[in-house]
């Protein structure tokens, strides 16, 4: 048996979590409501808020696992890539306590964190996890990919966007209507009233298996500026249909990329993870495909799509019974691949 305790902080969002083997004993997290005002998340005050948090979450996720910190036997951190003052305070606790209590310390890439949030399991629950290869794609405010996963630690991104995410598309479109930030949540909600045919964008068009959404993005902030024109009340009295419109339009693009991989890999085990992993929308579709194309489907229980500390921990648990390990010389990394 062991225990792992995991951090995670390389966006607004601060979270400590235990794992026991495979199954989760806690997961705390703290939000940072402070970006809000702002339309989107400031790196200063995320670093200073993770500062304010990360010792209570701490605590809170080792008494929510009912442990003490002595009973630890590894401390599992996120290194990379995220904002790099907040991952910086994660990785500066992490070696610390670390080197208090003489445990080893993992260094845990935060794209195969969410990849591998799939294989996290629940106390007296059966676990149904992808069988090696399958096909993840990860979908957050920063990255969009699609992995060929062969093992726990051996894995190819074969498709990538060149530039936006979907996910900060869904936010800026969220942003151009005047909607509260984080958007992609209340255009997920908005959807759910309107008409997904109601409204055509401009469609990226890309080849091969990488993904394009600046193009989008702009498309939608023409077609409004004309519309305003005409009407200034055009997204008042619209907004459910724009915001299904514009949900349609990248769940279009994301499973025309996804379904274009399977094809081409001769692979039916096929996931989604990341953020927008929770889009109701997106979900749908992939159950869709379970249907049409014969494809196993998974999909992450809403808590471990976003920023957590669970999918951490668990990747540090892999790491630990393989002995990688790292040292007090490890320094957080703002960009990188998997």
């Amino acid at each position: 048996m062991a225990l792992i305790l995991g951090i995670e902080s390389s966006c607004d969002d601060t979270s400590a979590a235990v794992i026991e083997n495979t199954v989760i004993r806690s997961n705390a997290v703290a939000n940072q409501a402070v970006h809000e005002k702002f339309g989107g998340v400031v790196p200063e005050l995320a670093s200073r808020a993770h500062q304010q948090n990360i010792i209570p979450v701490v605590h809170q996720a080792l008494q929510l696992a009912g442990i003490d910190k002595s009973q630890l036997d590894a401390i599992a951190f996120t290194r990379g890539p995220g904002l790099l003052g907040s991952l910086l305070v994660g990785t500066s606790f992490a070696k610390a306590f670390a080197l208090g209590l003489n445990i080893p310390l993992i260094e845990v890439n935060h794209m195969q964190a969410h990849i591998l949030a799939h294989f996290i399991s629940y106390p007296g629950k059966d676990l149904i996890v992808p069988d090696f290869p399958f096909l993840c794609l990860t979908v957050s405010g920063g990255h969009t990919q699609i992995v060929l996963v062969k093992d726990y630690f051996l894995m190819e991104v074969i498709g990538k966007t060149i530039d936006d995410a979907a996910g900060e598309t869904f936010d800026k479109a969220a942003k151009i209507m005047g909607l509260p930030y984080p958007g992609g949540p209340i255009i997920d909600q908005l959807a759910r009233d309107g008409d997904p045919g109601a409204f055509e964008f401009a469609e990226p068009r890309v080849p091969g298996l990488d993904y394009s959404f600046s193009g989008l993005k702009t498309s939608f902030l023409y077609f409004l500026r004309d519309k305003l024109k005409v009407d200034a009340d055009f997204i008042e009295q619209n907004k459910c249909d724009l915001s299904a419109s514009m949900q349609y339009t990248i769940i279009k693009v994301l499973m025309k990329k996804l379904k274009m991989a399977a094809e081409k890999h001769h692979i039916n085990q096929i996931a989604i993870a990341g953020g927008v992993s929770a889009n109701s929308g997106l979900r749908k579709s992939m159950a869709q495909m379970k249907g049409e194309l014969g494809w196993e489907v998974f999909i992450p229980p809403f808590e471990f799509t976003t920023d957590n500390a669970a999918m951490i921990a668990l990747t540090g648990y892999f790491k630990f019974i393989e002995n990688k390990f790292t040292d007090q010389k490890a320094s957080p990394y703002a960009r990188g691949g998997i």
